[in-house]
């Protein structure tokens, strides 16, 4: 009984049935949610259809997507329309994210930029899964203080937004790469203890996690290594 039962810090009971299924449902969809992701990054790459969305115009169309989706993902994520929505919100993270790819093409060594922040990403998430499956603690109490350290980083992006300092973004990075790989720990505990039940919202837990620590390194490996023709 009590290998099939375990007591959580998140106020109930789950059953190992139960927590590996949302665990395998999530890396299905996780994986799948990278498909859309790079074909909307290939889309505005090609067309170059978000080149001038720059300054308070693309903050104000990145907000107002992403929350958009994201509350819509939030009512539809016990319906049939839930993963629909969620890949959908994936396409617009993929189309945004293209600027920043198409800069760092600009690049002699841009190919190599991008695959070494995909590679990055990649190892941060197997340490961090890794790190869940064998971490005995119970880390929900971190989530009020990486709240507090993600909405930071927000403001501070937001701002070097209309400031345009390199230092400050190379500050905002790191920090945003700490706070993520964080927040990409504890997401994936609360899977693995069985805190989060439905696997559309750890999904998207996850791929915001996922999305701004490849961001963040790529802006780093853009600043710090980039190479002008």
């Amino acid at each position: 009984m009590n290998d099939n039962v375990q007591s959580i810090g998140y106020g109930y009971v789950a059953s190992a049935e139960q927590r590996n299924k949302v665990l395998r449902n999530t890396y299905w969809l996780l994986a799948l949610s990278l498909v859309p992701t790079v074909l909307g990054a290939w889309l505005g790459v090609a067309t170059g259809i978000t080149r001038s969305l720059g300054g308070g115009l693309g903050l104000v169309v990145f907000l107002g997507g992403a929350f958009g989706f994201m509350y819509a993902i939030e009512k539809t994520k016990n319906s049939a329309a839930g993963v629909p929505v969620l890949l959908g919100f994936t396409f617009f993270m993929g189309l945004m994210l293209s600027r920043m790819i198409a800069m760092v093409l600009g690049f002699k060594n841009g190919p190599e930029l991008i695959m070494t922040a995909f590679g990055g990403t990649a190892g941060v998430f197997f340490v961090m899964a890794s790190l869940s499956s064998v971490i005995k603690r119970d880390l929900s109490g971190m989530g009020k203080w990486l709240f507090v350290g993600a909405m930071a980083v927000m403001v501070g992006g937001i701002i070097n937004v209309f400031v345009g300092s390199t230092a400050a973004m190379m500050a905002i990075s790191v920090a945003v790469i700490g706070i993520f790989s964080a927040y990409m720990l504890y997401d994936l505990k609360r899977i693995v203890d069985g805190g989060e039940t439905n696997y559309i919202s750890a999904t998207l837990a996850l791929y915001l996690d996922i999305i701004n620590v490849f961001q963040a390194l790529l802006a780093l490996l853009g600043i710090a290594g980039g190479e002008r023709d």
